[in-house]
């Protein structure tokens, strides 16, 4: 025991037994295999939309959304949709997304997304007005300083078509818009007329009015009316995505809006109709709930006439979405339809 020098430490010996170094070696192989398929996959579903450029790093993050203007409201031309942040999402047959994202999207993590769209110019969100979370969460928002301005989504009944009304008065919303589902359902009625009082009343409050459609038959029916909304919002998006509906399945989708993964049943006639509106359009569902990606899906919807988009966004996608939207409005300016707002 007297010729052990207690005072160094033994060192331990660098060489790597054999069975260790297979085991390291198949570990590293089995990393890098998983890593392959997992981009294989998704060099599969991105290929669906012969946009693989994609998959690239993502641009620069110091753009700034271009704005616009509808009736006496400054908008920038990128909205942040509420979906998200209030735990909805057409998720298809996903059981688990929106309680993941109820999950995710804590209070803290909806102010601070708020923040980063308005730190890109995004200055409006949708907001469902039968979230009170959420309305909440703008309430204490705004006390704090925060300018995002509020789209009030509204369902009303027809025997109280005030009261959303007054409700998203209240909480300072500077416009709102008969919800989607809303907008196809009394039109399908051939019901304009609850739609003209609504879009009256909205305006009584001060507030731009807009109507939301899935079907372009509601607009349609709206026009024809001379009902004259301050904006539409009307879905669009190619059906260039591997989970689009096919056409045998359009009646399904018409008449049951469980089904979860078709937006613009006819993209074409859409385009068309809208090219002769001279009036402000926001497109939404343009990346029909992620199958398509934001570099495809803004560029079809502001090339084929949509002067807003309304799209979901989590935080850590704000900076690339800004920057992408920002460079498909530039290449965009030349496009058929004149641009509203």
């Amino acid at each position: 025991m007297g010729n052990i020098d207690a005072g160094k430490p033994r060192r331990m010996s660098a060489r790597v037994s054999p069975n260790r170094r297979d085991f390291l070696k198949r570990s590293a192989a089995a990393g890098l295999g998983a890593v392959m398929l997992r981009s294989l996959e998704e060099q599969a579903l991105l290929g669906q939309q012969a946009n693989r450029q994609a998959v690239l790093s993502p641009p620069g993050s110091d753009a700034v959304i271009p704005i616009g203007k509808i009736g006496k409201v400054t908008l920038g031309r990128l909205i942040c949709g509420g979906n998200l942040l209030s735990g909805y999402a057409h998720s298809r047959d996903l059981l688990y997304v929106s309680p993941l994202l109820k999950a995710y999207f804590n209070d803290d993590k909806v102010l601070e997304t708020w923040s980063l769209c308005e730190r890109r110019g995004i200055n409006a969100m949708l907001l469902n007005l039968t979230d009170e979370r959420a309305l909440r969460l703008h309430q204490a928002y705004r006390a704090k300083g925060g300018r995002i301005q509020l789209l009030a989504q509204i369902g009303p009944e027809k025997d109280n078509l005030r009261a959303p009304v007054e409700v998203a008065a209240k909480v300072g919303a500077v416009g709102a818009f008969l919800h989607g589902n809303y907008g196809d359902r009394w039109t399908r009625e051939g019901d304009a007329k609850s739609v003209g009082e609504l879009l009256r009343i909205i305006k009584d409050h001060g507030m731009i009015a807009g109507v939301a459609a899935h079907e372009l038959r509601s607009i349609q029916t709206i026009e024809k009316a001379g009902l004259a909304p301050d904006f539409y919002m009307k879905t669009l998006h190619s059906l260039n995505y591997w989970s689009t509906r096919r056409p045998e399945q359009t009646a399904e989708i018409i008449d049951n809006y469980a089904t979860d993964n078709y937006w613009c049943i006819e993209p074409q006639k859409t385009i068309a109709f809208m090219s002769e509106l001279e009036r402000p359009w926001i497109a939404y569902k343009v990346l029909a709930a992620g199958a398509i990606h934001p570099r495809a899906g803004f560029k079809y919807a502001l090339e084929n006439g949509a002067d807003f988009l309304a799209v979901g966004m989590f935080d850590f996608q704000i900076d690339e979405d800004a920057a992408l939207f920002t460079s498909a409005f530039q290449a965009a300016q030349n496009r058929d339809r004149q641009w509203f707002g």
